[in-house]
């Protein structure tokens, strides 16, 4: 019988936004270059070779292994590329995703990378042209809005407090901005180093699609406590109280 995963409870907007980051199952929105997705990255140029830390796994000569047979290598390890990161931040203002979800959704369906979550920025880790293709999934699908997510490696503090007036995210190394066009455009990389080019990022959402698409609980959108039904919660909280109430009471150990 086949099985299918059940990543996330609820029946709100939000928590179905969340089984679909978790799942994969992502809507793309629109189709960055890859060349542009390199230059933000800022880790190498566009059509230069990947800088490699061994040789091909084929010309390495390792001994037999049994794991290694049974699981293949993913094409930066098998190239022996280096290992790079992409870093993103979310606003808290109904930003499509948050940084746990973006680490849930490399865990599960980036093989060899490595996420982290820090205070409100988020990282994955993994070889350079696997890294390359994490990142412009991420940035393809609606896990992003250019105003309210952008890649940032470094200086990520105070995006989460405010907006500017236009709707994009506070970034005091200001590594975006709106165009007169409407559209918001890649003017540094996710470290802060000026671009040769303006990189054309498209349009942001509307403040209505943001909140159909957020993974974020929020008061004055899905509340976390909100009511599905006369008195009854949202399975998401009950499924929340009752990890706490493992984790508190008995350390997960029930018995």
């Amino acid at each position: 019988m086949a099985y299918t995963p059940q990543y996330y409870p609820g029946s709100t907007s939000v928590g179905i936004n969340r089984r679909k980051h978790m799942s994969g199952n992502l809507e793309k929105l629109r189709d960055i270059p890859e060349a542009d997705i390199v230059l933000t990255m800022g880790h190498r140029k566009p059509g230069q070779d990947y800088p490699s830390t061994h040789p091909p796994l084929k010309e390495m000569g390792e001994p037999d292994c049994p794991v290694r047979q049974v699981v293949e290598p993913t094409p930066g390890a098998a190239a022996g590329d280096r290992v790079r990161y992409s870093q993103f931040a979310d606003s808290y203002y109904f930003s499509p995703s948050i940084p746990y979800w973006r680490s849930y959704w490399g865990s599960i369906n980036c093989r060899g990378c490595d996420p982290g979550t820090l205070s409100g920025r988020q990282i994955i880790e993994a070889r350079e042209r696997d890294i390359e293709s994490y990142t412009k999934k991420q940035v393809d699908s609606e896990m992003n809005d250019v105003a309210l997510s952008s890649m940032r490696g470094c200086t990520v503090h105070g995006h989460s407090l405010r907006l500017e007036e236009n709707g994009m995210m506070f970034d005091m190394l200001a590594r975006t901005e709106m165009g007169k066009d409407g559209n918001v455009y890649q003017v540094k990389d996710q470290v802060g180093i000026p671009l040769d080019k303006k990189l054309n990022l498209g349009k942001p959402m509307s403040e209505a699609e943001a909140k159909k698409r957020t993974t974020i609980f929020r008061v004055d959108g899905v509340p976390i406590g909100g009511k599905t039904g006369a008195r009854k919660y949202d399975e998401a909280v009950e499924a929340l109280h009752h990890m706490w109430e493992l984790r508190s009471k008995w350390g997960y150990r029930p018995e």
